[in-house]
């Protein structure tokens, strides 16, 4: 049975789907000898090179979670000596769920698990994520309700979402899209710039009991939890991911 060439790559456990097109793009992938293609597919006894390198044989899947702490890149790219696959020295090759700019700080997973990936990032699927924001200066209703509405960045609206005041100059937002650098390209569409931003929530798990700069694997409760959220999810990528 054909599957195509990205999630082959990504069901190895050898990246994300996302990371698996850049590749692929970057003429860093052969099919048979031969240069791959986006929408390029595989067939049974096809053999798939990365680097020239085979894939690697599929493992457990790891589920693990990290209080990403500020100056930490969520870069698999090891050339970055801010990686955060390096932060964190796992065993084996895992690569982050979505991203948290590099200012940022709070909850990220990290996985082997291709599949989970997709399913976790399509916007289309509703998955919620919380962050608590505190910008440069004083904010007022206005702001409050224009966030809640939709801001207009990048060529479009953003989705209306959960804002709370928390602050003179703080706030609470709970988003379930998630394009590039949104939580601070909103509040700039609006005249703020952010000084602090933290996510403390993705869909049901919180950065409770996990101190900062420190991660630890899912509990087999939570695996259990997400994979039940999961089991509706659209798998299909619809170019919106677990930013911030």
């Amino acid at each position: 049975m054909e599957t195509s060439l990205n999630k082959y790559i990504s069901e190895s456990g050898f990246c994300s789907r996302r990371e698996a097109d850049r590749y692929i793009e970057d003429a860093r992938v052969t099919i048979n000898g031969e240069l791959a293609w986006k929408g390029s597919r595989v067939k049974p006894g096809d053999k798939v090179l990365v680097d020239g390198e085979p894939l690697p044989k599929r493992k457990a899947p790891v589920y693990l979670m990290l209080n990403k702490p500020k100056g930490v890149t969520c870069t698999t790219d090891l050339k970055d000596r801010s990686n955060i696959i390096d932060y964190i020295g796992y065993k084996q090759r895992i690569f982050p769920i979505g991203r948290l700019d590099k200012l940022s700080e709070g909850l990220i997973f990290l996985t082997n698990d291709g599949d989970i990936v997709n399913k976790i990032l399509r916007s289309g699927n509703n998955h919620e994520k919380e962050y608590i924001v505190t910008t440069d200066e004083p904010f007022g209703l206005d702001f409050v309700k224009a966030m809640r509405e939709g801001v207009r960045i990048q060529g479009g609206k953003t989705k209306p979402c959960f804002v709370k005041q928390e602050g003179p100059n703080r706030f609470r937002i709970i988003l379930t899209q998630g394009l590039n650098r949104q939580i601070r390209r909103m509040c700039e569409a609006l005249g703020h710039r952010v000084s602090s931003l933290k996510r403390i929530r993705i869909m049901n798990i919180t950065l409770a009991g996990l101190a900062p700069g420190k991660w630890r694997l899912f509990t087999p409760a939570e695996i259990e939890a997400i994979q039940a959220m999961l089991k509706d999810s659209s798998k299909t990528d619809d170019g919106e991911g677990m930013g911030e």
